[in-house]
């Protein structure tokens, strides 16, 4: 669920008010529709490892919500929501993000690709409450681009894996034109021993079920990856709204005991590829 939620999130780009002004100017013809509420929804299909450390691909629909209603920000976390509560100023070279993130996991949850490691049985949905900051720095070389350093903190609360994970990420930003823009993210997951042991770990009843050998897995750095997205509004003006095409392509290499477990290691792989094709309309 890793790369859907990179996917979902690069979307965002698509729609920054950076396309339409900086240092408080506005583009000289039309109106620009982020001038106040506005609202991005899409649909895009995305195809990635059936679960985290697999080498067996599923192809998947992702759906899309985006946007800001009375200064706040939403905007997706695979499957899942943030909110940003702190309002963004007109101009302002240094924007600050931080409110709740919840984010649903179903990993290895159903569509295992493999035979074996299906055999281990199907895991629980996981749930994960808890809050995203950061901080955003506007026109760091250029008029329109910008730098995004953030990091997630979240609880399993559904009773599944019952851990925590922390997701940083630094995203540069830079529209090309207009009506395009390109973005290059790097993000990581960080889990404890209650994560990585329900994700990772082979038990006894395991071994005997899957023949793979028992392992005790330990929490660490899960993974590390980068991703690549461009965005074309379809009309060749993004300010306007409207409809725009989505292109991601991305990179994960799985770490530590979630690369060592036998599910990678044995039955997986541990670098892992992903991408994501959309459309998303604004209004």
């Amino acid at each position: 669920m890793y790369r859907y939620a990179l996917a979902a999130s690069s979307l965002l780009l698509v729609s920054s008010p950076l396309f339409a002004q900086t240092e408080g100017q506005r583009p000289p013809a039309g109106k620009n529709v982020f001038d106040g509420d506005y609202v991005t929804i899409g649909a895009g299909v995305a195809v990635g490892p059936s679960y985290d450390g697999s080498d067996d691909y599923n192809v998947s629909p992702l759906p899309v919500i985006l946007g800001s209603v009375a200064g706040i920000d939403f905007e997706p976390r695979g499957p899942g929501l943030a909110l940003d509560v702190i309002p963004d100023k007109q101009g302002a070279k240094v924007d600050y993000i931080f409110g709740p993130v919840g984010r649903a996991r179903f990993d290895r949850n159903s569509r295992i690709g493999d035979d074996v490691v299906r055999s281990l049985g199907e895991l629980d949905v996981a749930v994960e409450l808890g809050a995203v900051a950061g901080v955003k720095v506007n026109r760091l070389f250029r008029r329109f681009d910008s730098l995004t350093a953030k990091v997630d903190l979240r609880w399993d609360v559904a009773g599944a894996h019952e851990g925590r994970v922390i997701s940083p990420s630094l995203t540069y930003f830079m529209p090309i034109n207009r009506g395009m823009a390109t973005s290059l993210t790097i993000s990581a997951d960080h889990v404890d021993d209650d994560y990585a042991n329900y994700y990772f770990s082979i038990s006894p009843a395991g071994t005997v079920a899957s023949g793979l050998p028992t392992f005790n897995a330990t929490g660490g750095w899960k993974n590390v990856g980068i991703s690549l997205f461009n965005a074309i509004d379809l009309d060749g003006d993004a300010t306007n709204g409207g409809f725009s095409v989505i292109l991601l392509g991305g990179y994960s290499r799985v770490l530590e005991d979630a690369k060592r477990s036998p599910v990678t290691a044995i039955r997986g792989d541990a670098d892992q590829f992903f991408g994501a094709v959309g459309v998303g309309y604004t209004f």
